[in-house]
């Protein structure tokens, strides 16, 4: 999977967007709410590893996310 950060404008929030091997979008959330689309995606025992990932994750880079 990957995850990837990008900056929002005065009125648009910061979002995360979480996608697959193939780059299928999983999962769109607002940074500062991401818990509903990650128990919807499935990753919702993962919710604390994912948002400290997302601190740490600079804007409009993707990652791999490696999740053990």
């Amino acid at each position: 999977m990957y995850i990837l950060k990008i900056k929002g404008t005065a009125k648009i929030p910061d979002y995360v967007q979480i996608r697959d091997d193939k780059f299928t979008l999983l999962a769109y959330f607002r940074v500062d709410r991401p818990e509903k689309a990650l128990v919807k995606c499935g990753l919702g025992d993962k919710e604390e590893v994912i948002k400290s990932i997302i601190a740490e994750l600079p804007f409009g880079k993707v990652q791999k996310l490696e999740l053990n």
